[in-house]
């Protein structure tokens, strides 16, 4: 393994003294409510975001046991539901399967820049970050907040500008990950990075032209993986701002015309789980 160097002396309101509070929004048409589809995703949002649920549309005459789980779990929490017809869910849900279940969501919980500080802070030494860089396809970053779910980390962090915000798809593909995991939407990722780096984390972002295996790199302490989006990659402020740049080996790359990259969800599930198998084996 090749280990960091120490981490740097970490003064505190990094982050809190030049961010002012931003109230952010789940994306919607509407940008005051949005609906959610599919049964994960109203699932999740009713038992870990009743607040932010104003109402639920579930199919008429449907018996499918999650369908009915759903219901009564809304009641409970003294959420609306409605039984409709099929034609009702298919206007609300703009093209996407919604397994006979929908939900009308305002103002999902989502953290501001100011408390990464915190977050980093929380985790004593193994903060685990997922930094996408510009990822533009809903169903990507779905992916990515469902592996990161699973891996525990400690924050997904993602441009405010240029790049896919979380929305409905993004929340129907995480499969309800994107209520668990902390998304931290950033004005400037470069200076994010910077800051990080202030709070003793280092920064690894993967390139396929990086010389660094991946799987060489200690990824055991606090540590903040960097992965770009699906056309270029990570930008150059992005790429200037890492510790180093690391590669996943692909040995059929060469053989495998056309196959010289993985998509960004599949490299994220790599990359993370191999901090994972680090810090378990210790």
């Amino acid at each position: 393994m090749i280990a960091g160097p120490e981490p740097e002396f970490r003064p505190r309101g990094l982050f809190r003294s030049r961010v002012s509070h931003f109230e952010f929004h789940r994306m919607s048409s509407s940008k005051q409510n949005q609906w959610i589809v599919g049964i994960n995703a109203v699932a999740a949002a009713v038992e870990h975001d009743a607040d932010n649920v104003r109402e639920v549309l579930l199919e008429a005459g449907a018996k499918n046991p999650r369908i009915l789980e759903i219901e009564s779990d809304a009641r409970r929490r003294d959420i609306d539901v409605r039984r409709v017809n099929q034609q009702a869910l298919d206007g609300v849900a703009g093209g996407l399967r919604h397994q006979g279940a929908a939900a009308r969501y305002a103002a999902a919980k989502t953290w501001d820049e100011n408390e990464l500080e915190g977050l980093v802070e929380a985790a004593g030494g193994k903060a685990l970050l997922l930094v996408l860089d510009g990822v533009q396809d809903p169903h990507n970053l779905g992916a990515c907040l469902r592996s990161a779910a699973a891996a525990g980390v400690t924050a997904v962090v993602i441009p405010k500008d240029k790049a896919v915000q979380v929305n409905a798809t993004v929340r129907k593909t995480s499969a309800g990950a994107a209520d668990h995991v902390p998304v931290v939407r950033v004005t400037n990722l470069s200076r994010t990075l910077r800051d990080l780096q202030k709070l003793g984390v280092w920064i690894y972002g993967l390139a396929g032209e990086a010389t660094a295996s991946l799987y060489a790199i200690d990824l055991r302490g606090n540590v903040a993986l960097v992965l770009g989006g699906e056309a270029d990659g990570l930008r150059r402020l992005t790429r200037e701002h890492c510790d180093q740049l690391v590669t996943i080996p692909m040995p059929g790359a060469a053989a495998a015309a056309g196959v010289e990259s993985l998509n960004v969800s599949v490299a994220a599930g790599v990359t993370l789980f191999e901090a994972v198998r680090q810090r378990v084996a210790g």
